[in-house]
């Protein structure tokens, strides 16, 4: 058995700001992503760069061969807003609907803790959408250019639930079982390290290596949805019902389950349909 790191969620103090290792986490994820695309997108602008045989250009060369770096900004942008407020506005709408029909306006509260990666997810989507309209550019394109890079927020995030010792995984008996602050006596599973392993450095491997290849367009946004709700789905299985949610089918189905599933079939039609 392990006792979870006496960790202060406050990284810092300068004077009455106080700055969390939660939102240093999410700036982590954003600023890598931001290098990693950008980076991407200045290698295709040269032919150089281009005929090297690493997987970063050979993702370069067919996937980002018009992006420019206000572009990748303005992306950057949109994302942020997406997964900020999308994030929010799921979390309310599926895990607490009942405070949303009281105070509405409590989905736009962004600063109070409760996030839904499902709820991000569509909030990106939405924006990206926004994005493409504005530019002219294909939707899927889109998401096939950003996929790669997203692991890198997702691991970050999981990190940062974990120092924040939230969102811990079921009672276990396995040796690396960890008691975490506000979670009672028992050893459960760290759950949040699972993810970040599979959902952050797993998938990033899977979609680098799937996308170093000529793909045709949407077979890296299909094969993301696809490991991704696996991943979520078998992480579920040791990983606390959330708060107030619970089982939602018998005693072993939930929520996290149900809303991967949409996933895994939509990421399996595009994969099937382009004849990956």
């Amino acid at each position: 058995m392990l006792i979870y790191p006496d960790i202060d969620p406050v990284a810092f103090e300068i004077g009455p700001l106080k700055i969390y290792w939660y939102g240093i986490s999410y700036l982590c994820g954003f600023l890598g992503a931001y290098w990693l695309i950008l980076y991407r997108a200045q290698a295709s602008q040269s032919k150089a760069s281009a005929r090297e045989s690493s997987v970063a250009t050979a993702i370069i060369e067919h996937s980002s061969a018009t992006w420019s770096k206000p572009q990748v900004l303005d992306l950057l942008f949109y994302i942020a807003l997406g997964v900020i407020f999308g994030g929010r506005l799921g979390y309310v709408l599926i895990y607490e609907p009942s405070q949303f029909l009281h105070e509405p306006l409590t989905a736009l509260a962004f600063w109070v803790r409760g996030r839904s990666f499902h709820g991000g997810l569509l909030g990106v989507l939405v924006a990206m959408w926004i994005f493409c309209r504005l530019h002219k550019r294909k939707f899927l394109e889109v998401t096939d250019f950003i996929a790669p890079v997203v692991p890198i927020g997702l691991g970050f995030g999981r990190l940062g639930n974990f120092i924040n010792g939230e969102l811990w995984g079921r009672v276990t008996d396995v040796p690396w079982g960890m008691v975490f602050p506000h979670a009672g006596y028992y050893p459960r599973h760290p759950s949040q390290l699972y993810e970040f392993a599979l959902e952050g450095v797993l998938l990033w491997i899977i979609l680098n290596i799937y996308a170093a290849k000529p793909r045709v367009t949407g077979a890296v946004s299909g094969m993301f949805l696809l490991c991704y709700g696996i991943f979520r789905f078998l992480v579920e299985y040791v990983r606390e019902p959330d708060f107030g949610q619970g089982f939602i089918i018998l005693d072993w189905f939930t929520m996290g389950q149900l809303l991967s599933i949409p996933m895994i079939i939509i990421g399996a039609f595009f994969l099937l349909r382009r004849a990956v």
